[in-house]
């Protein structure tokens, strides 16, 4: 089926369909969900190049990747959330465009997406403290959505993020009322964003307690299995070695369960651990009872949101930059309990 037949079948013009499919404002929501409805019941997909053409619109989202030696996004969420954005792009005809590029051509290939119309907009990830990226793309009108949030930032801008300080003031709370006072946290690299605000949960919910933050327990490095391995022997080998370990990211728990293991300690009896994003299509945190208890919040789920956000901005459907704060659950799984008698 054609535009003109599905416009024939709906009484409509075809201009009024295709604008309607398109998202333009000045089309009304009844008319719209109509449309949307006669063209998902008749299996009607638009000609994505007669779209562009009549629309000056690339119908692609870009993802510029920096290649860094020492950078969050290696970490393998990334992939649930290229899933979760991915099957928004789809169910929308959009296009994926991603760009590995050297960390000195982030700024310029920005600058080239937007020169040669070959993205309708792009979805910022893993912000730093003040991220610059926010002021260019302002300046140079391209519509973005951060994965994160950049403190320090003075302009508005749009984002998804989850409420990494909560939860991990949350996470050390649950630590303090098993008994354990000696809280180790093993964080990410502490120039990106969420790093901090996971830092500053956990320094809250100790200073609540009268406890002083331990440097000698406290580490930020690139999240991998390694870095989780090499840190839980350091501290492990403490004269006052921690009880309790938060982790933020699983692969960090993996590396950091290994180092107890060649201790000879069980999780959950020994010592205790904490990770978040437990919640990975490709490595799951057991069966029916989790391994880890975690602090929970769906990277694909982020994807989507901050993907339905962008198209929403590129349409021009809002009038206000949007904003999304998602939750994280706390999972109780076997690699926590009471601190251990010394």
């Amino acid at each position: 089926m054609n535009l003109k037949e599905l416009a024939t079948k709906l009484g409509l013009s075809p201009t009024t369909v295709s604008r309607a499919l398109n998202g333009y404002p000045e089309v009304n929501e009844a008319t719209r969900e109509r449309v949307m409805a006669a063209a998902k019941r008749h299996n009607y997909r638009p000609n994505t190049r007669a779209i562009r053409l009549a629309t000056g619109r690339a119908m692609a989202v870009g993802h510029v990747i920096p290649i860094a030696s020492r950078h969050e996004i290696v970490n393998p969420v990334f992939a649930d959330f290229i899933a979760g954005a991915g099957e928004v792009y789809s169910r929308n005809d959009y296009d994926m465009v991603l760009s590995v590029v050297p960390d000195a051509q982030e700024e310029p290939t920005y600058r080239l997406l937007r020169a040669k119309g070959n993205v309708d907009g792009v979805i910022v990830h893993a912000p730093k403290m003040d991220d610059p990226r926010i002021a260019l793309l302002h300046e140079i009108g391209l519509p973005f959505v951060v994965h994160g949030r950049a403190s320090g930032c003075s302009l508005p801008y749009p984002w998804v993020d989850v409420n990494n300080r909560r939860a991990f003031q949350r996470a050390t709370e649950f630590l303090l009322d098993l008994g354990h006072r000696r809280i180790a946290l093993l964080n990410g690299l502490e120039f990106m964003d969420f790093a901090m605000r996971r830092r500053g949960g956990y320094a809250d919910a100790l200073a609540a307690r009268g406890l002083a933050e331990d440097p000698a327990l406290m580490v930020s490095e690139e999240m991998t299995e390694v870095a989780g391995h090499r840190a839980g022997l350091r501290m492990l080998a403490l004269p006052d070695p921690p009880t309790a370990f938060l982790a933020s990211s699983m692969i960090l728990g993996m590396g950091l369960r290994r180092a107890c293991e060649d201790r000879g300690l069980r999780l959950g009896r020994d010592v205790s651990v904490i990770i978040h994003d437990d919640d990975l299509s490709y490595m799951k945190n057991g069966e029916d009872v989790p391994i880890y208890t975690a602090t929970r919040s769906s990277v694909r789920e982020a994807g989507r949101i901050a993907a339905e956000m962008l198209l929403s901005l590129i349409s021009g459907n809002l009038t206000e930059v949007p904003t999304r704060l998602l939750e994280a659950d706390l999972i109780i799984g076997q690699s926590t309990g009471p601190a251990p008698a010394r």
